[in-house]
């Protein structure tokens, strides 16, 4: 059981820090492919639309397949990607690059999920998704000095080269040791050690007719909502536009910006257990106590930091990096929703809807951040600004403020569905 989560996660982290791997050295990646704003997001937001693509089909392929083939097909795409990425002339090759990449990477998560619900009691499936999470976390550490000071102690394909053969022996180890389910039973299965209910995971007899009824339940969109609105503020920091807007912006050194974004990551560690635990003790407020304020923190210092006169002092940039660590592990209770809400034979369905929510709204964050400074003429390394990249990452108020109100539509929707409130209408009637 061990072995197997074990190796999932492990998988996951090196499937992070390949979705990572420009986090540090997106300005060598500007110089290398002579790529203005817009262009360097296009490789981050290629990556996650087709991330989010995929996600939806690879919840259908694990319920018909189960984890270990799945996991196994992604690892081999991050591999070739990273290869392609190694020796790439131009941006058109850097691209291609990109799509398999993120269409590796959508494989790895929601394999490990499902390796949690088949191989793991369900009262501890809330705990193991966190701790997945933030274990997984951890490649984006890799993906900041080690990845920078690799590349340039040597070059461009031996970094993306070593990323490349990593994802080789982990393709191996997936099909060595990674199984469906436990040699005690034929089929997935989800056990509940308290009541001694099985569960069989599998597929729907229609996939088409698992996706409409996934969506049509109103505690899967809240699921969705909540990873699309909590985590993208994060994502578009650490992935690609935080490096920059440190260093060239905000003036500090590549060291310092490392460390700030290293306790990005810590953090969101950190905290992960702390919400977990709160989710699970406070299952039907979840949104009100946990989602919406960590929303609310995030948007409230990333304008602090907008408004400050001049660069802002370190503390701010350190209460930034904290404010934004939040959206991960807050990201995690959506999977809580869509477990809770939908049943066993159409999980890998439901997950994979609200998985793609959180990287649909991080692919539109950073594309406008990057359109944004393109418009503001500081597009390339040489005229980045403070003031433009303060400018630009405003533009990700909308998408919160888009996020904040479905949350709440779909958070009432769902208490009414499940009989916790009244509809509106019959309230009036009274």
């Amino acid at each position: 059981m061990w072995l197997v989560w074990s190796v999932a996660v492990a998988a996951y982290v090196v499937s992070v820090t390949n979705r990572s791997s420009l986090s540090a050295v997106g300005v060598d990646a500007a110089v290398r492919f002579d790529a203005d704003a817009s262009v360097l997001s296009m490789f981050a937001v290629i990556q996650l639309a087709v991330y989010g693509g995929m996600q939806i089909p690879v919840g259908l392929l694990l319920d018909k397949f189960g984890a270990r083939p799945i996991i196994t097909i992604g690892m081999a795409l991050l591999a070739v990607g990273q290869g392609v990425m190694a020796f790439a002339p131009d941006t058109a090759t850097a691209l291609i690059a990109r799509v398999l990449l993120g269409a590796g990477d959508a494989a790895i998560f929601p394999s490990a999920l499902r390796v949690i619900a088949t191989w793991f009691p369900q009262q501890r499936a809330p705990l193991m998704v966190q701790l997945t999470g933030i274990i997984g976390q951890g490649g984006q550490l890799l993906a900041l000095l080690p990845m920078a000071a690799l590349l340039h102690a040597t070059n461009w394909t031996i970094a993306f080269g070593s990323l490349a053969g990593l994802g080789v022996l982990f393709t191996i180890l997936t099909v060595a040791i990674i199984r469906n389910h436990p040699p005690t039973v034929d089929a997935d299965v989800s056990v509940n050690t308290d009541t001694g209910a099985i569960q069989v995971v599998r597929s729907s007899a229609d996939l088409r007719q698992g996706f409409r009824e996934s969506w049509s339940h109103p505690g899967t969109r809240l699921a969705f909502w909540s990873h699309f609105t909590t985590p993208f503020a994060g994502t578009a920091f650490a992935l690609l536009w935080g490096f920059p807007f440190l260093t060239a912006g905000e003036g500090l050194s590549p060291a310092m910006a490392s460390t700030v974004i290293s306790t990005f990551v810590i953090f969101g560690m950190a905290v992960g257990p702390v919400l977990g635990a709160l989710s699970a003790r406070h299952p039907l407020r979840r949104s009100r106590m946990l989602v919406l304020p960590v929303v609310a923190v995030q948007a409230v210092v990333w304008i602090a930091v907008a408004a400050w006169p001049g660069p802002a002092p370190l503390w701010l940039l350190f209460a930034l990096a904290l404010a934004l660590a939040t959206g991960g592990p807050a990201s995690m209770i959506a999977f809580d929703h869509a477990r809770t809400h939908n049943p066993s034979h159409r999980l890998s369905t439901a997950t994979g809807i609200v998985n793609g929510g959180g990287f649909i709204a991080g692919l539109i964050a950073i594309f406008l951040i990057g359109l944004a400074m393109d418009l503001q003429g500081a597009g390339s390394p040489e005229t980045y600004s403070l003031d433009a990249f303060r400018l630009a990452f405003l533009t990700q108020l909308p998408i919160w403020a888009i996020g904040t109100l479905f949350i709440v539509i779909e958070r009432a929707r769902t208490r009414v569905h499940i009989g916790l409130d009244e509809p509106r209408a019959r309230r009036r009637g009274r």
